[in-house]
């Protein structure tokens, strides 16, 4: 069983950021009181594999998904009227815009529609929350919503979102929640806005903080299952694009590409205005702004995560922000969790996610 313990800075015990790894550990920097929230997390059995935990997670049965809402295109950039699609999803009666809204962000290749982002999407509605499910731009069929592509540095896209909102409906206060790639951009986001209103919390899931270490791990021999899948669907999209834009984007001459970097370097630095895949890492990493976070913020990983990495000096500015949880797990796969809980208890990380989230909006706002 993977058994956190609590770092609670500066009121106990804190662990260092050199500590080992031996065992599953929650390093908690908040100076509140997390074990309301934060809970034992024991693997499904059979599941205590990183790749297991992955790959049997994306498939995991669920109910049906059967929640009312609204279809809203969001002008993300005026410049060139792109736009992406969210499906709001609105509390009844008078008080919807007093209550807390979370605002959903898939991972790499994922849509709206995402087995994870359904499944809290559900849970949060129960919880009494306002719900947006949203898409980066082309995902969730939407490629001719934008003549750009999307990538990891377009924090800026869920920052609007956020705007639109706030001025359509007068929401008071947002939690962000991000899945991977998605988790770079909320954490992105948090450190540019800092203490920005509306934005109350964030929380992160198997966050893609550190691109490059990440990117390089994909093309590894035990990961190119995974590299290979993010590439057919990459390259069938950008090929898909360039027929929807064919003044913008060559149908031909980039090469072949074999691995997520060689797309970056080729594709994406090309068209959306970065040097090399390099330049694109760093800018877009939300580890550079880690120390602008002011918001109550959870960064939830498995150390067992097959390709997602995390250097020390990113683990440490993590440590370091008195407004950020790191809660790690020596199991969970990427994004996965799945624990030995009864229905949909099962879903260990949104089960975990939504309480915090709880716990810091009634600790910050009131029940």
């Amino acid at each position: 069983m993977d058994s956190p313990t609590h770092s609670l800075q500066p009121d106990a015990f804190p662990v260092p950021a050199s500590s080992s790894h031996s065992s599953a550990t929650a390093q908690i920097s908040p100076a509140a009181t997390v074990s309301a929230w934060l809970t034992a997390f024991t693997p499904r059995r059979g599941l205590s594999n990183g790749h297991a935990q992955t790959i049997i997670g994306d498939i995991y049965p669920r109910p049906p998904f059967r929640l009312e809402s609204s279809a809203d295109e969001i002008v993300v950039d005026p410049a060139d009227n792109s736009r992406v699609l969210c499906h709001s999803h609105w509390q009844p009666g008078g008080d919807a815009a007093a209550r807390l809204t979370v605002v959903l962000v898939h991972g790499l290749e994922g849509s709206s529609d995402s087995h994870y982002i359904q499944g809290i999407a559900m849970r949060a509605w129960r919880a009494g929350c306002n719900v947006v499910r949203m898409n980066m731009r082309n995902c969730g069929g939407t490629d001719s919503l934008t003549p750009a592509l999307y990538h990891s540095g377009l924090s800026g896209d869920v920052g609007a979102v956020v705007e639109h909102y706030t001025r359509q409906r007068g929401v008071e206060r947002v939690a962000l929640v991000g899945y991977s790639m998605g988790g770079n951009l909320v954490l992105k986001l948090a450190g540019e806005w800092g203490a920005r209103r509306p934005l109350a919390a964030v929380a992160a899931v198997c966050p893609a903080i550190d691109l490059a270490a990440s990117s390089d791990a994909l093309h590894t021999t035990r990961n190119r299952f995974y590299e290979q899948h993010f590439l057919r669907r990459l390259i069938r999209r950008y090929q898909y694009k360039a027929k929807l834009f064919p003044g913008i984007y060559a149908a031909s001459g980039y090469g072949p590409i074999r691995s997520v970097r060689e797309f970056d370097d080729r594709i994406v630095a090309r068209y959306c205005g970065f040097r090399n895949s390099d330049d694109y890492y760093y800018r877009a990493a939300s580890a550079r702004v880690l120390n602008g976070i002011a918001v109550p913020t959870l960064v939830l990983r498995s150390l067992d995560d097959p390709f997602i990495r995390l250097t020390d000096e990113t683990r440490n500015a993590l440590l370091a922000n008195p407004q950020i949880s790191l809660a790690e797990t020596r199991h969970g796969g990427h994004c996965a969790f799945l624990s030995t809980a009864k229905g949909e208890e099962v879903h260990w990380a949104e089960a975990t996610v939504m309480s915090y989230l709880l716990d810091a909006d009634a600790a910050n706002h009131g029940s």
